[in-house]
């Protein structure tokens, strides 16, 4: 993709080096940079690139100057590309995010050797990418070791976010490896499991109706000096803007173990920073001259919402929708963001909706080859399947094919809650007759 230069108006095939503005006043003093290998140089909007920040503090209102009423637009953070390491894409695998600190913001709190996750593939080809293998069992621990150690580099007080799932989740281990008191803001009805999860970190849980998360965020935020690793924008999900950076690693994972560019990538999509994310590391891959394109990326949103699905039939840069009846709690998001039309855009890719019945097939197809996902986490093969079967949709060129899953079916509002299903009485005769089903 190019972008504007912020000088000439022109484009260039290189992100701009930030022009270090002033940031805005409410947003407090700016913190010395922390030592680390961060090639990070500053802030720029994702609403006009042109428009730059300085790197600290993380802006995490949105870009103050392209932000209207309408719509509120994301930060990405930006990089001195020509300086990354010659050999940084030629080192060996290792788990830890700091394998990548070079093009990611300053790694400043201790990390749990999230990442390098297995690319495990089907029997007819397609490779899952599976992020239940991270330390929380899922793919929020990329954003969190990013985000928690903005927080830590920032001088805040503690970390707070908003999520009845995942993201609470990996929060809550990332602030308590980092030393950070956290909050976890929920739903009554958090699946129990996820619940004593994220208690087991010492994270103070509260819990409330959705529509008073954001404003109980904000008075957290600006009455006791935390911050903030979820969206506080209603106009359109914005989020933390260092946080998307880790997901960049999933495609830096996916390009070396496969040797080349994937075809497509098919992605679970809530608010779309995990799609951004992807698209972000394979752009960058084109920026540093180790690979010649992008692949197409699929968002692929819950039936009962899909915020970007609408948001691209309609050509908004967000949208808000309704949300329907889902088991797909983690993805079903009434509100979108920029960050997944710029991917989808820029990649020439599409965004999906699949049936709760689509994803449990997916998600019973993965079980069935010893992987145990969340039913959110297999919107991505549910989309790859439900696409292939429209006859009306032309089908993948020649490459391979990723599907990203997410997360751990140990996360699932159904998991552990209900009696759990008749055992076999050990009877010999039983026992006997079970195993000549299994194997007839």
């Amino acid at each position: 993709m190019q972008r504007p230069n912020s000088r000439s108006g022109q484009p260039t095939s290189r992100p701009p080096r930030s022009n270090a503005a002033r940031p805005e006043p409410e947003q407090g003093p700016r913190r010395p940079r922390p030592r680390s290998q961060s090639l990070a140089t500053g802030q720029r909007s994702l609403g006009d690139p042109a428009v730059h920040y300085s790197l600290w503090p993380p802006l995490i209102n949105g870009c103050p100057r392209t932000s209207t009423d309408a719509v509120a637009y994301p930060l990405e953070v930006d990089y001195a590309y020509d300086r990354v390491p010659a050999d940084l894409f030629g080192r060996p695998a290792a788990h830890g995010l700091e394998r990548w600190a070079p093009l990611l913001p300053p790694l400043a709190a201790p990390g749990l050797g999230e990442g390098n996750t297995p690319l495990v593939q089907l029997p007819d080809g397609v490779y899952i990418k599976d992020e239940s293998r991270n330390p929380t069992w899922s793919h929020k621990d990329r954003l969190n070791r990013v985000a928690v150690s903005a927080a830590k580099a920032s001088g805040a007080r503690g970390v707070v976010v908003a999520s009845s799932g995942n993201h609470g989740a990996a929060a809550a281990a990332y602030a308590a490896r980092a030393g950070l008191p956290c909050v976890v803001i929920a739903s009554p009805s958090a699946p129990p499991a996820v619940a004593s999860f994220v208690r087991a970190y010492g994270a103070l849980v509260v819990t409330g109706p959705h529509e008073s998360w954001k404003p109980l965020t904000r008075r957290i935020v600006e009455e006791f000096g935390y911050q903030p690793v979820s969206s506080l924008t209603t106009t359109a999900h914005t989020g933390h803007p260092f946080g998307p950076e880790g997901y960049k690693t999933i495609a830096y994972e996916i390009f070396l173990d496969l040797g080349e560019t994937p075809e497509a990538v098919y992605v679970p999509t809530g608010y779309g920073e995990l799609l951004f994310g992807v698209w972000k590391g394979f752009h960058e891959l084109t920026l540093l001259g180790l690979a010649d394109r992008a692949p197409r990326l699929y968002a692929c949103e819950p039936a009962a919402a899909g915020a970007l699905t609408t948001a691209i039939r309609t050509g908004r840069p967000a949208a808000q929708v309704p949300v329907g009846p889902t088991e797909a709690y983690g993805i079903s998001c009434p509100v979108g963001g920029y960050r997944g039309v710029v991917a989808v855009r820029e990649s020439r890719g599409a965004a999906l909706t699949v049936t709760d019945e689509q994803m449990a097939a997916a998600r019973d197809e993965l079980a069935g080859q010893g992987m145990w996902v969340e039913l959110s986490a297999a919107a991505g093969l549910a989309g790859l399947r439900a696409r292939r079967e429209d006859p009306a949709r032309p089908g993948d060129a020649s490459g391979p094919v990723v599907c990203v899953t997410t997360s751990s079916g140990f996360k699932d509002n159904a998991t552990a809650t209900p009696a759990p299903e008749p055992t076999v009485p050990a009877d010999w005769d039983t026992v006997a007759a079970a195993l000549r089903g299994l194997s007839g």
